[in-house]
């Protein structure tokens, strides 16, 4: 309810101070990367400027201590305050552990030497830990769009994406007839050495776009480096590689520069055990 601009209760009174931080907190949560004057709160609120800025330090020190994300403030005549999500990383290596201890399970070896991943991937939890970790690893860059391929990648690009507030754009094997005209590549498979073909539409990408590029699971790299040929070839610039695990492989890899959040070092399949460790996304 509100009477002018100011928020008020059910009952039409104004907030006490204590249910003022409850919806100033979970306005920030769902309005992250977004700028916001002090100025919008004042009204929504109707409070003076002053309580705004003593209400911002009680919830940057508790975002701070609890590792939920940054709040900044700008100052001057277009400033004010944006909240940004992020993990800390002492939260991250142990969700990572954790999620490490799981596919260490013997019943996850496929053929071919994958893990079978979907049950991890599909918990709105992991993915969403997992989107921040990604994200909190390209913090002060700038990205305009997240790129995956079809399927599996899906989930975590669109939680990457949800983080930075940023779209994200499916590449597929296959052109779809509802995605009208595309733009096509061919690419070495760098796991079985073949040539293959992806494609894009069009209209998901403007020349000029820094475009970070996410996958569930990487052996070759030969998927990863047909996704880079793509964003060259919208004259677009990479942001990053990142890819939820990096699987083990011998000889050369197609693509070096990535970042791993788990790194599977060994699949033995006659034992059926996984050696898992944290990924590069850790390193110093």
């Amino acid at each position: 309810m509100y009477r002018g601009d100011c928020l008020l209760l059910k009952r039409g009174r104004p907030m006490k101070r204590s249910e003022r931080l409850v919806d100033f907190t979970n306005y920030l949560l769902n309005h992250a990367r977004k700028l916001t004057t002090l100025s919008f709160f004042s009204d929504r609120y109707g409070a003076a400027k002053s309580s705004i800025s003593e209400d911002l330090v009680i919830i940057k020190r508790i975002f701070d201590e609890t590792g939920v994300g940054t709040i900044k403030t700008y100052a001057g005549v277009s400033g004010g305050v944006v909240f940004t999500p992020e993990i800390s990383d002492e939260h991250s290596r142990k969700i990572v552990s954790e999620i490490a201890t799981l596919m260490r399970e013997s019943n996850r070896i496929l053929p071919g030497g994958y893990i079978y991943l979907s049950d991890i991937l599909g918990s709105p939890k992991n993915l969403d830990k997992i989107g921040k970790i990604i994200a909190h690893a390209y913090a002060g860059k700038q990205i305009d769009a997240v790129m995956t391929i079809a399927t599996k990648g899906i989930p975590i690009a669109q939680a990457v994406s949800a983080i930075l507030d940023v779209p994200f754009v499916i590449v597929r094997r296959d052109p779809k007839v509802t995605e009208g005209a595309t733009l096509n590549v061919n690419y070495m498979s760098g796991s079985s050495s073949k040539v293959e073909n992806m494609t894009l539409s069009k209209r998901s990408l403007a020349p000029g776009q820094r475009v970070l590029i996410v996958d569930d699971f990487m052996k070759g790299g030969g998927t990863l480096n047909g996704m880079k040929s793509l964003v060259h070839e919208f004259d677009c610039l990479l942001a990053g590689v990142a890819v939820f695990a990096e699987g083990p492989f011998k000889g050369q890899r197609l693509i070096s520069d990535f970042k791993s959040i788990l790194k599977i070092k060994s699949i033995d399949i006659e034992d059926r055990s996984i050696d898992v460790a944290l990924g590069n996304i850790y390193d110093a």
